[in-house]
């Protein structure tokens, strides 16, 4: 299954940073947690005490979100942050879905013009660049990979003042216009070269291998798109917000586009078995490894004290917070991933596997 490649907004071991080397700000909701819609509850407040409640968690006034408060224990199954992949037909709008109909349209026309065609785009150019340093395609493609991850995540890193100086919406075109083009470009070439370079194992006949990958594929399609639950954030069609997210997927894991990498980097790798896989699978995973380090960093920084009991609740390793007990399932679980934005991730993997031979002619037609 062709890969996910590099469009994770962008997304390994935690790599902590030092207490205290990151400055943490006042207090900071994002506005559906300071106003939640997901879980509305008649005992925002209480009225009788002194306390404030999040989402179940009772606050003395004047304590820290997160401290020791023994009266009054959390309730691990109760969501702090907000709800992933909830989409109510009701809210939407069919002007919004249709200027996102329309600015795809437009952004798939300039990718083509400005940098797919050979007639008329920079890609072969950029690729042609690149290949010239070295023969080995293995090295080409982690050249590519390396380019993409310093674009992606330093404009990520950037974020903050970039949207204070140009705005959220006019930021995100930019981050999105600089970094796709990288991202189709080391998608193609992998597709074009995955079976160059040296073999090192040769286990495609091995009976159940196909299914195992396969299998695999498919479910590390549903931990690499979290990150799009809101294609109208994507698009700039909605003013793009950085989230906190907790329910479905992100019980299991906070960082899902690492999870989901890697797992298909794994059975990629076992199912192709050479060189070229190997190091598209370092480089990958490598780039997600310091993603999810830079995105804790970042949401440190932005929410201070609401993201550190975020955090508490969840896990890097998928599963460590629900078998430590800081994270509990609720007995409906399951209807967390009975939603559309599921639903549609299916459907797209499912159509992604069918199209391989579509996206394989395409891909060769351009000679990268």
């Amino acid at each position: 299954m062709a890969s996910r490649l590099l469009l994770s907004t962008s997304t390994p071991l935690l790599l902590p940073s030092p207490r205290g080397s990151v400055a943490t700000p006042s207090l900071r909701y994002p506005p559906s947690l300071a106003f939640p819609k997901p879980f509305r509850s008649p005992n925002l407040w209480r009225p009788s005490s002194n306390c404030l409640r999040f989402f179940g968690r009772t606050h003395d006034r004047g304590t820290s979100i997160g401290g020791a408060e023994p009266e009054s224990p959390i309730p691990q199954e109760t969501p702090f942050g907000e709800d992933s992949a909830a989409f109510d037909p009701g809210q939407q709008k069919f002007s919004s879905w249709a200027y996102f109909t329309a600015i795809l349209g437009a952004v798939l026309v300039a990718l083509d013009v400005l940098w797919i065609s050979p007639s008329t785009g920079f890609g072969t150019v950029y690729i042609d660049a690149v290949s010239r340093l070295s023969e080995r395609p293995e090295v080409v493609l982690l050249m590519l990979i390396f380019i993409f991850a310093i674009v992606h995540s330093g404009l990520a890193s950037l974020r903050d003042d970039g949207e204070k100086l140009i705005g959220e919406r006019v930021y995100r075109v930019l981050f999105a216009g600089v970094s796709l083009p990288l991202a189709v470009s080391a998608v193609v070439y992998f597709i074009n070269h995955q079976y160059d370079g040296t073999q090192l194992w040769q286990l495609q006949n091995v009976f159940g291998l196909h299914e195992l990958v396969w299998f695999s594929s498919f479910v590390s399609f549903f931990f690499l798109y979290p990150s799009t639950f809101n294609l109208l954030e994507v698009a700039a069609v909605d003013k793009p917000k950085m989230h906190l997210w907790e329910t479905g997927i992100m019980r299991i894991t906070r960082h899902p586009q690492m999870v989901g990498q890697v797992i298909w980097c794994l059975a990629h790798t076992l199912w192709i078995g050479n060189t070229v896989a190997v190091a598209t699978s370092v480089g990958l995973i490598a780039h997600h490894i310091y993603g999810v380090w830079n995105g804790d960093r970042r949401l440190a920084v932005r929410y201070g004290e609401a993201f550190e009991v975020l955090k508490s609740r969840t896990s890097v390793i998928p599963f460590a917070a629900i078998l430590d007990g800081r994270q509990k399932l609720p007995k409906d679980y399951y209807k967390e991933f009975i939603r559309l934005p599921y639903l549609t991730i299916t459907i797209l993997t499912l159509g992604t596997y069918l199209a391989h031979p579509l996206m394989q002619a395409f891909s060769f037609r351009l000679h990268w």
